[in-house]
Order: C-alpha cells, then sequence, then structure tokens
C-alpha cells in the first residue's frame, strides 16, 4: 500500500455561515441572476490566470441554489426541470467555467433520489440545504485500463476484519476539488456498481489539482486517489439498480449540459453584439461608416440569433417536457421504458443543437468582430475554448444515431448519464 497523501496540504471547502433557503422557482431564478451579475466581471480575469474560484463557490453555496432539487418533503424548492436548466444557462453566460462546476452536485443528488434510503435522503438531503457542496469523481483515463467511461478499476471491498475500503483514481472529477462529498463509482465485491458518498476530509483521500486542458480551466476536473479509504456502509448506494429502473436520471444530466453549452452560445453572441456595435471597423468596400451597418453583418447576426433562440426553446420544451413526464410518474407510481426513451431523445436533441451553436457563435464571434477581438485583452477565445472542451463530453455523432434509432427502429436508448 502506497503512503496516504498528507490531507493537510489541501485546502478543504468552506461550508457558508449562513445559507439562504429558496422556496420557489422564481426565487431560483433570481439568485441565478444575481449571482451572474456577480461572478461575469470576473470571467475572464479568472480565466487568464486560472484563478480557481473558491470564494464566488462559498457565495453560491449561500446563496441556496445548492439545495433547490431537493425535494419539498425534506425542506427543498424542488424546482422544475425546467427551471434547472435555466439556472445553469444564466450562470454558464456569466462564466461557464464556474458555471459547470455544480453538474456533479446536481447529478448525484439524482442518484439519491432514485436509490437513497429514507435515512440517506434525510441525512445528505440535510447536509445540502446546510451548503455542502458534492462533487464527483469522474471516470477512469484509458491510460489507466478503462475501455469507456463506464469501466474502470475503482473497488470497494471489504478487508477480514469486515471493514469497508475503497481504492481507486479517477479524472474529469469536475467540482471534486470544491467539494465536501465526493461519490464515485466503484464495483463491491460481489461485481455490483455501487456509488460511494466519500467525505471530502476521509483518511486517504486525496484530490489533485492537474486540470490541464485549454477549456473550462477553473473547473479543477482533475484526479481524485483513493487509498485504502474507509468506507461507512451507509454512505453506499446501490448504482447497479439505476440500469433497470426508468427515471430521469439519465437525461436530467444531460439536460445540464445542455443548457450549460447553451450559457456559452449566449455569451459568445452577446459579446460578438457588443464587439462589433462598440469596437469593430467596417471593411474598406462596405461603404458604410459603422462595421453594425454592414448588411453582411446585419445578415450573420440575424442568423445566429435565429439558431440561438431555436437552440434555447428546444431545451426549454425539454425541461417541459421532464415536467409533465415526472408529474405524471407521480400519479402512476413511477416511470415507464417508453417515459425513459423520451426524455433521452427530447434531450439528445436540444444537445445537438446546443453544441451546434455554441461552436458556432464563439467561432463566428471573431469574423464579425475582426482581428482586434483576438487581443488577449479581450480575452474572447475562452468561449470557443470553453465550448470545445466540454462540448466533447458526449459526442453530438452519438445523439444523432439515438434519435434516428428510435425513429426508425423504436430503439429504447441505454440509461446511463450520457443518455
Amino acid at each position: 500500500m502506497t503512503a496516504r497523501p498528507a490531507l493537510l496540504q489541501q485546502r478543504l471547502p468552506d461550508t457558508p455561515t449562513h445559507v439562504a433557503r429558496i422556496a420557489t422557482d422564481a426565487d431560483a431564478i433570481d439568485a441565478a441572476h444575481r449571482l451572474a451579475a456577480e461572478f461575469a466581471p470576473g470571467a475572464a480575469e479568472r480565466d487568464r490566470e486560472r484563478r480557481l474560484p473558491w470564494d464566488e463557490l462559498t457565495r453560491w453555496s449561500a446563496s441556496g441554489l445548492g439545495g433547490i432539487t431537493v425535494p419539498r418533503s425534506h425542506g427543498g424548492a424542488q424546482v422544475a426541470y425546467a427551471t434547472l436548466a435555466e439556472v445553469f444557462v444564466i450562470l454558464n453566460a456569466a462564466d461557464s467555467s464556474l458555471g459547470q462546476i455544480p453538474q456533479n452536485h446536481f447529478g448525484v443528488l439524482g442518484v439519491l433520489h432514485e436509490l437513497g434510503t429514507p435515512e440517506q435522503k434525510s441525512r445528505f438531503y440535510a447536509e445540502v440545504l446546510a451548503g455542502r457542496r458534492l462533487g464527483n469523481a469522474g471516470p477512469e483515463r484509458k491510460a489507466d485500463g478503462a475501455a469507456t467511461v463506464l469501466q474502470g478499476a475503482t473497488r470497494l471491498r471489504t478487508t477480514p476484519q469486515g471493514q469497508l475500503v475503497l481504492t481507486g483514481k479517477r479524472f474529469y472529477s469536475t467540482g471534486a476539488l470544491f467539494a465536501h462529498r465526493i461519490p464515485v463509482r466503484a464495483t463491491d465485491d460481489a461485481g455490483r456498481s455501487v456509488q460511494v458518498w466519500v467525505p471530502r476530509e476521509a483518511p486517504g483521500l486525496a484530490v489533485v489539482d492537474d486540470w490541464d486542458a485549454f477549456g473550462q480551466r477553473t473547473t479543477a476536473s482533475g484526479t481524485v486517489v483513493f487509498d485504502e479509504v474507509p468506507v461507512d456502509a451507509a454512505d453506499v448506494l446501490p448504482l447497479w439498480q439505476l440500469a433497470d429502473r426508468p427515471g430521469l436520471y439519465g437525461p436530467t444530466s444531460q439536460l445540464m449540459q445542455a443548457a450549460i453549452d447553451q450559457g456559452i452560445a449566449e455569451a459568445a453572441v452577446a459579446d460578438a453584439q457588443r464587439f462589433v456595435r462598440e469596437r469593430a471597423r467596417p471593411w474598406v468596400d462596405s461603404g458604410v461608416q459603422h462595421a453594425h451597418d454592414d448588411p453582411y453583418l446585419i445578415a450573420d447576426v440575424g442568423r445566429l440569433q435565429i439558431d440561438l433562440h431555436a437552440a434555447r426553446e428546444v431545451l426549454r420544451e425539454t425541461g417541459a417536457l421532464f415536467d409533465a413526464l415526472a408529474a405524471r410518474a407521480a400519479a402512476a407510481g413511477g416511470f415507464t421504458a417508453e417515459d425513459s426513451a423520451r426524455a433521452s431523445v427530447a434531450v439528445a436533441e436540444a444537445k445537438v443543437l446546443t453544441t451546434r451553436i455554441a461552436l458556432e457563435a464563439s467561432e463566428k464571434l471573431f469574423e464579425l468582430a475582426g482581428s482586434s477581438a483576438t487581443r488577449a485583452a479581450h480575452h474572447l477565445d475562452r468561449h470557443w475554448r470553453n465550448a470545445r472542451v466540454h462540448t466533447l463530453h458526449d459526442p453530438v455523432r452519438w445523439k444523432l444515431h439515438l434519435i434516428g434509432n428510435h425513429l426508425l427502429n423504436g430503439a429504447l436508448p441505454r440509461r446511463h448519464s450520457w443518455n
């Protein structure tokens, strides 16, 4: 066994002294707008200097947004799926690195909702409402032997003394560095997939800030190491049950991913319009005094706005569909396989459109604004870098396949976080 990492050398997350209690969907949207107004002015500087958003995340926790999906029966707002998506659009339009960080917080709360015991729900929901954040120890790297993101060597085993211990190494762990708990997928002694909710201060746990991608630079989506971490059986959820249980866990994860891309696109379109109006010069042959009077620029901005609006409306329709399916499932006693399939197909359509507009808008920005927009002082390249890195989470070509296969052949999408 290797020497355990020295936890005293690692910064642990702060818990806010006061956490607002959000009660309604309107409260959640208002809180998101307030935070977006605070976060947007520093977004470029944080990206340029790779300054991790510790203080900003403490303010995020204090706002109460971390508890908006907690059921009302446990004191939360239980906001609509459409509202959750809107919150992500708002925050990611302000700063798409900072705005991405909570995705795993809400993702694992979805697992808790589906699989948690009453005791687990009561305990973990209370932690979240008190301002504690949830991260995620992501997939394992291919270099470590994982052929796909669903495979890995992380193990939860029982020692001869009857103690549960966790061993493994994960990557793409967005939010883990800033989290109070780090849920992780592992394989138990029976060969089943489980999710272990590890406290951040657990002995043998180390979060390594080695994320070095050219985009999403402040998400700290690096390595998490579990070295014989002792585990309480009460912190283990039976993840294997999700594969056989229709629900909205996977589609909800995708809804947030699509909303992140939509936020990137909205920021890029807004910056393109601002730069053309305020800084760009007209082309010498245009015959106009201002770049914003160039008929070709005008047409291009119109095209971008149409695509942006189309993606936003499909995203909203998808959230509304999720809400309708959830209401029906609550009345009927559960989701059907077709419910899950409809949700996966709908969110795949949204993801295709938000991916395309995020990439298109963040690249087109420079064509519209001109060479001066490429100067480092403006730092407008962060939109494209963030869009390019984030949209690689799950390839659009497989979204198109999922949609077409369902329409032509009635195929039901597999149930996991990427569908």
